[in-house]
């Protein structure tokens, strides 16, 4: 018996491996795809990006589990099927229940593994990912001085440059334009050619121009009818200097990215919930104790004596400066109290519309090790009726099943953002509805049935046709 459970431990370890890397990989190939604008042509260093792709990499392992789980157990047991070992193992009197045992107890460490690693390593990894992405996006381009371009990448200049040398460094036609905003003073310099070259720490730029004149604009003597004046300047040789400092990765304190709740674990979760949920009571019992000094029916006795009066009587009695002020009372409490409940409706909505995603947060801790245990209850009897190893229909059986699960839980958590169904009915939704599906597979399974035989499927229609023509 143990030589069995070895063997199938063996044969799921491996595919298992292999699957979750290529996922992984596939995935941080999306990640590079939607950013590639954003990293390429900004002098980043290279360690840099690749701490930004293990960063992107953990952020990924919640999508990339639950389908290794699912297309190893389903290549695992296809392969034990298609070498006819679980035919043996039958044989041996052994069943399939008893021989999952051990795929059981794996799958069951591989949940707990990913709630510990979602409770304690995500929140980590989602800080320092987002933390970097956002400073990342936030970089400058390093493509200083592109050809034919006219270029702002310097406060207060406007570079171009006609044409470069083959070696980057020589620069021919060149235009710079410069506006002091402080003494309205406007420049434009042109030269027939130059180099560029940076100094020793990045810290300044500096363009050695040659040939060339500066001309500038500048405000005449204050009083009437002052005139503009222009300087015209011709050079052999000159030297221009611009500052680099933007030009470095600057990183945006991690602080400012704890309030996300991806960002946090479920203790941190709880207590968001509880502080805001305590912040909108508060906010209604303030309401409430300030509507009332509107409302006069609150102060009128429990057994207040009614009189009845003829319609109209009650109005006569007032002057008509006594009615117009009644009605400009009664509008004006109507407006101040209509405007208080706008605003605390709205408050309170953010606040609610707060929770609920903080609760999506909070059952998505347990959802991920809920689902590698559904997935492989579907997987297993899967490849066992399929009988297919390898990365051919496993591959598709896996990634059809896969899909139905991410679209369901994708609409359950939109759902749950937008109040229309409870936190735990729409985060839980796809695993209320695969769970049935694994277990009627693990009952087919056990039964050896024939699900996939497409001669079972024709003789039980000839069987339909034959009593229906009797």
């Amino acid at each position: 018996m143990k030589k069995i459970h070895l063997l199938i431990l063996k044969s799921f370890i491996r595919p298992f491996l292999s699957t979750f890397i290529i996922v992984m990989f596939v995935l941080l190939m999306l990640f590079l795809f939607k950013y590639i604008d954003d990293l390429i042509g900004k002098g980043f260093a290279w360690y840099v990006i690749l701490e930004l792709m293990m960063y992107s990499s953990a952020t990924n392992v919640a999508m990339a589990l639950p389908l290794s789980v699912l297309l190893s157990t389903i290549m695992t047991y296809g392969s034990l099927g298609e070498n006819y070992e679980l035919v043996a193992i039958k044989a041996a009197g052994i069943s399939l229940s008893r021989a999952m045992y051990p795929m059981i107890i794996i799958v069951s460490i591989l949940s707990i593994s990913a709630f510990i690693f979602s409770d304690y390593m995500l929140p980590v990894a989602n800080l320092k990912y987002f933390s970097l992405l956002y400073d990342v996006r936030q970089q400058r381009s390093a493509t200083l001085l592109p050809e034919g371009v006219f270029s702002n990448s310097f406060p207060g200049y406007t570079i171009r440059v006609e044409k470069k040398g083959a070696d980057g460094q020589g620069l021919y036609g060149v235009m710079i334009y410069q506006k002091d905003q402080a003494s309205e003073n406007t420049s434009v310099l042109f030269a027939k050619e130059g180099r560029m070259y940076r100094t020793p720490g990045d810290k300044y730029l500096v363009l050695k121009l040659k040939d060339g004149v500066r001309y500038e604009e500048s405000a005449g003597d204050v009083g009437y009818n002052s005139r503009q004046r222009l300087m015209r300047e011709r050079f052999k040789d000159m030297e221009q200097k611009f500052d680099l400092s933007g030009f470095k990765l600057s990183r945006t304190d991690e602080n400012e990215f704890k309030s996300a709740f991806q960002m946090m674990n479920i203790k941190q979760l709880r207590e968001y919930k509880k502080t805001t949920q305590h912040a909108i009571d508060s906010a209604v019992q303030a309401s409430y104790h300030i509507m009332t000094a509107y409302l006069r029916y609150f102060n009128i006795a429990k057994k207040p004596t009614v009189k009845t009066a003829a319609p109209g009587t009650v109005n006569k009695t007032l002057t008509i400066s006594e009615q117009l002020a009644a009605v400009s009372n009664g509008s004006s409490e109507a407006r101040s109290i209509q405007g208080l409940i706008k605003d605390n409706d709205a408050r309170n909505h953010d606040n609610a519309q707060n929770i609920r995603k903080s609760l999506v947060e909070y059952q998505k801790k347990y959802t991920l090790s809920a689902v590698c245990l559904v997935l492989f209850l579907i997987g297993a009897p899967l490849g066992a009726i399929i009988r297919k190893g390898g990365l051919g229909l496993p591959v598709v059986v896996s990634v059809a099943f896969f899909l139905i699960y991410y679209i369901i839980s994708t609409i359950g958590e939109k759902s749950v953002k937008d109040g229309n169904v409870s936190p735990i009915l729409g985060m839980w939704i796809s695993i209320i509805i695969l769970t049935p599906i694994g277990l009627f597979l693990s009952y087919k399974a056990i039964t050896d049935s024939a699900i996939f035989d497409a001669d079972s499927y024709k003789k039980f229609f000839r069987r339909i046709f034959r009593r229906a023509e009797a």
